[in-house]
């Protein structure tokens, strides 16, 4: 295995975020990649700088009038009187509206589903480096390589085709995944942050090439609340090529690998060419957001688990927060993919 990191991504460091209703330090910061280098080191994983896909990847998935807001953003926001460091709307019309604004403020509403994607001075610049590194890491499996890692900061998976949200902003699994469809007819998504992948659902939701699974905590009382429920299931040819498989709050080890084998079946039966693990680390039972219980030990099944699909995979950086054993749960899951999968 080897894995894609860019450094670049330490310039995206997000201020504001808010937790019931209080101003907090954001959980999504630049040491979150420096603890998951270390995993990579005691995994004794060797680490590859991005390439340069240029746009088009991106543009496959994010609707252009879209990229240019996150272009441009910050630059017009500081020539607003009296402005915030960082873009952060106050308005979030979730784009019922019928004109699409001119101002600055009303299209940061437009683009940004909620407060904890701040866009910064380099934000732009760290989610393209993002992007590259899942294209780099995609790129390797389609040369030849088993499995591949992708350290990506900012994460992705709450990102739609034309809106940010949960510290996302380009959807690197679902860039990723787009990708692999030039090479392959059908390719799978298997998200297993703690959180829904509700970007990557809502960007494939009507499409039967590309089936999305994600196994989470309940969102009936946690983030992103509003989508990962067993009732979404896909639209029009895509029905039945989206799966929830929601879990009970603060459940552990045993319920979530009892998901993955659910996930493993619906995956197999859809026989893809290659498998993007949307790969969130905040599902430990030390992780500051507090979704599940998943133990260090249960990490290294999920990575065991994952390698049995048998399929190559790219498993694309996610969530996974700052806490003591952040390393060590990331050094579980490819140590334990790599087990099997080598």
């Amino acid at each position: 295995m080897k894995a894609v990191f860019d450094p670049a991504h330490i310039r995206h460091d997000p201020r504001f975020f808010l937790v019931r209703g209080q101003l907090r330090e954001s959980t999504e910061q630049p040491e979150r990649a420096n603890r998951l280098l270390k995993g990579l080191d005691q995994a004794a994983i060797p680490v590859t700088p991005p390439r340069d896909f240029g746009t088009a990847p991106i543009e496959a998935v994010h609707s252009g009038r879209y990229l240019e807001f996150l272009k441009t953003a910050h630059q017009l926001w500081q020539e607003l009187p009296d402005p915030s460091e960082e873009v952060i709307s106050n308005i979030h019309p979730l784009q019922n509206a019928a004109q699409y604004p001119e101002s600055i403020i009303g299209r940061a509403g437009w683009h940004m589903a909620d407060t904890a994607c701040p866009i910064g001075k380099h934000t732009w610049e760290a989610a393209c480096g993002s992007a590259n590194t899942a294209l780099t890491a995609t790129q390797l499996v389609l040369e030849g390589q088993h499995m591949s890692y992708a350290l990506c900061r900012p994460p992705g998976h709450h990102a739609y085709a034309d809106m940010a949200g949960g510290f996302c902003f380009l959807n690197n699994a679902a860039i990723a995944a787009q990708y692999a469809r030039a090479t392959y007819a059908r390719v799978a998504i298997l998200d297993v942050d703690v959180h829904h992948g509700n970007g990557t659902q809502g960007i494939f939701y009507e499409r039967d090439d590309v089936l999305t699974v994600s196994i989470h905590a309940d969102p009936q009382n946690f983030y992103p609340f509003y989508w990962g429920h067993a009732n979404e299931k896909g639209a029009g040819v895509g029905t039945g090529f989206n799966r929830n498989i929601a879990l009970p709050m603060l459940s552990g080890d045993e319920v979530f690998l009892e998901a993955i084998e659910e996930a493993k079946q619906t995956v197999l039966e859809f026989n893809p060419g290659i498998l993007i693990i949307a790969l969130g680390l905040d599902a430990s039972e030390t992780d500051p957001l507090r979704g599940l219980s998943v133990t260090t030990e249960g990490f290294n099944k999920i990575g065991k688990s994952i390698a049995e699909f048998g399929l190559p995979t790219v498993f694309v950086q996610e969530g996974g927060y700052l806490s003591d054993i952040l390393s060590a749960n990331l050094a579980a899951v490819l140590t334990g993919a790599q087990a099997v999968g080598n």
